[in-house]
């Protein structure tokens, strides 16, 4: 099987790929929507743009978050190995990191979730 990335992606940073987007998700959304309440005549900007571009911003970490369950799903042996992976080799090593950061991916892409759902219900601000 022909490999899709360089083995060099399976390192330890792999494993903190999708928090560190869940994170910047979060700061970012609220950031701007706290910035735009507060400056809102000043960009003359409809609040339902700002929606959309933090939706986009939305599945592009989504997105993100799926690539590194992806990753994590391959490195942990694409779900062969049963856990506990908890031998003294490198083999084990990497399993367990793969299996962690595929658990990781999964809690940041509901957290990314739900970090947007208020876009859905927020129709502006109150001024």
């Amino acid at each position: 099987m022909k490999r899709l990335l360089p083995a060099e992606v399976e390192t330890l940073w792999t494993l903190f790929t999708a928090p560190v987007v869940w994170a910047g998700h979060f700061v970012i959304c609220y950031v701007a929507v706290a910035i735009y309440c507060e400056k809102a005549l000043v960009w003359g900007v409809d609040f339902d743009h700002v929606r959309l571009a933090l939706g986009l911003f939305t599945l592009l970490a989504l997105a993100m978050i799926v690539l590194s369950a992806y990753l994590a799903w391959r490195q942990w042996g694409f779900g062969s190995g049963e856990p506990p992976h908890s031998g003294p080799t490198d083999r084990d090593r990497r399993r367990f990191q793969g299996f962690a950061t595929l658990l990781l991916s999964g809690l940041s892409f509901v957290a990314v979730f739900y970090t947007a759902i208020p876009l859905i219900f927020i129709a502006g601000c109150h001024l």
